[in-house]
């Protein structure tokens, strides 16, 4: 009986995973994993860590359905010839992807297939709706969110979710890279001691991590999401969907399920799923204009002022240093952690591109490189979004000030004090705004600015004004 090859790339999983389902109702199953640094951008140090454990924990799940993981790195279509070569498999298949180097790589399989008489199937699984079946009335994509998030929930209509309980594995296995053969791990410095204490890759963290939320977290959500300092306000799901450990489609089927055991859970579930809708849009926009990542998508934004090259306040504002506390405890959540909450991810964004005038592409890299939910397409969608050059954008106008967000989303100092904790004996009317404490207030609270502390390293109301002069510079006119 003739083997499939299964592809795993953003689908590390085994439950809910189509492409393994259909494979081994088949037959002989070859699991595949192959790092190819061009199919899809090449990751950042953060989800290079994350990958490494998240591949620990498929391997050890697939060896207990029955079929060794097999790793190896190179060319995608090179390395899927030589283990069809190997194994004598007769079909490839995969989960569909939307990364444009990816769609790339997917289309050089299926050309290749079908010279080759090869089956090369895809599978649906990244997304909970395709980016292709969803038109406006004029069959165009969407560049606002609302009217496509209404017009996917007109198709809300998902089949159960499939499993696999067990895999036939092929006769003769093909060989296998040792897992540190991937290179995944930092070399020389480390910081991935304390991604480890924030956060445990994998299936099973992934599902466990839905499971207690739906329990405890969900009826606030609402309510608490933009509130970076209380837990548990967000899921912390979004590593464990970028790398596809759990299905969009299983947390929508879970959240449903638990909305009918408690009806009262109907208006935070549907926020919730809402934010499932914001990732989808994200690859809708990829898909439809794959320069999303370079280019911004309102096409004036080409000639915008932004600052040459990197500088001081750059690195300030990477490092956490930049005398605005909601800023830098984002900033120090982000390197101690690899992860940022979203409402200090939209201030922190703000204030590089609208503050600093540094160009959204900075920080793109920066998240890029540091988060391990770094996501192709979320990541360059809510760049373009805070520099007011994408879909649905913040209006040029809007500027968040970070004194305001941080007195009303960390009114107690919860989150501040924790990351920045050089602040905590400041008393709480001075916290997010330590500059204005007279002298006595600062000496009580042992805190010297400009030593233990930084200044502002800019003046708002002058940031403010060469902003909005920055803006109005430009015809921004709609996508």
């Amino acid at each position: 009986m003739a083997a499939t090859l299964v592809l795993f790339h953003t689908n590390l999983r085994v439950g809910d995973n189509p492409a393994l389902t259909a494979a081994a109702e088949l037959g002989p199953v070859v699991p595949v994993y192959i790092l190819d640094e061009t199919f899809g951008r090449p990751l950042g140090g953060a989800s290079r860590w994350w990958l490494h454990r998240s591949l620990q924990s498929l391997a050890n799940s697939l060896k207990g359905l029955g079929a060794p993981l097999v790793l190896r790195m190179g060319d995608m279509l090179d390395t899927v010839k030589n283990i069809v070569d190997e194994t004598g498999a007769t079909r490839v298949f995969l989960q569909h992807g939307y990364d444009p180097t990816v769609q790339r790589g997917e289309t050089a399989l299926h050309d290749w297939g079908a010279k080759s008489d090869v089956e090369i199937k895809r599978f649906a699984g990244q997304v909970l709706f395709p980016p292709e079946q969803i038109r406006t009335q004029q069959d165009k994509p969407y560049t606002v969110f609302s009217p496509f998030w209404r017009t996917c929930l007109k198709q809300a209509a998902f089949a159960p979710l499939v499993r696999c309980d067990t895999i036939t594995p092929v006769a003769k296995q093909p060989s296998s890279l040792e897992l540190d053969a991937l290179n995944l791990l930092p070399n020389g410095f480390d910081w991935t001691q304390s991604l480890a204490e924030a956060f445990t890759p994998g299936e099973a963290q992934a599902l466990d991590t839905l499971d207690a939320y739906l329990d405890e977290g969900l009826k606030s959500y609402k309510e608490m999401r933009d509130h970076p300092g209380h837990a548990p306000g967000t899921s912390k799901l979004s590593a464990h969907l970028r790398f596809g450990e759990i299905s969009p489609r299983t947390i929508w089927h879970r959240t449903q399920d638990a909305i009918a055991r408690a009806p009262e859970l109907a208006r935070d579930g549907e926020w919730f799923l809402r934010e499932l809708g914001w990732r989808d849009f994200s690859y809708h926009l990829l898909h439809h204009f794959p320069s999303l990542p370079e280019k911004p998508l309102r096409p004036a934004f080409n000639d915008f002022p932004w600052t040459d090259g990197p500088s001081a306040e750059l690195e300030a504002w990477q490092k956490g240093l930049t005398g605005f506390p909601i800023v830098d405890a984002g900033m120090r959540q982000l390197w101690q952690t690899g992860w940022m909450h979203n409402r200090v991810r939209m201030i922190v964004a703000s204030f590089l591109v609208k503050e600093l005038l540094i160009h959204w592409r900075e920080g793109e890299a920066w998240f890029w490189d540091t988060l391990v939910d770094a996501d192709p397409a979320s990541n360059t969608a809510s760049w373009q979004w805070a520099a007011g050059c994408g879909a649905d954008a913040a209006p040029y106008f809007r500027i968040f000030n970070p004194v305001l967000q941080g007195e009303k989303f960390d009114g107690d100092g919860a989150y501040v004090t924790r990351f920045v904790p050089e602040l905590k004996n400041l008393p709480q009317k001075y916290l997010h705004k330590p500059w204005e404490a007279p002298t006595a207030v600062l000496e009580e609270a042992g805190l010297k600015l400009g030593e233990d502390y930084p200044h502002p390293i800019v003046d708002r109301k002058h940031a403010r004004t060469r902003a909005l002069a920055a803006f109005q510079s430009i015809k921004a006119e709609k996508p």
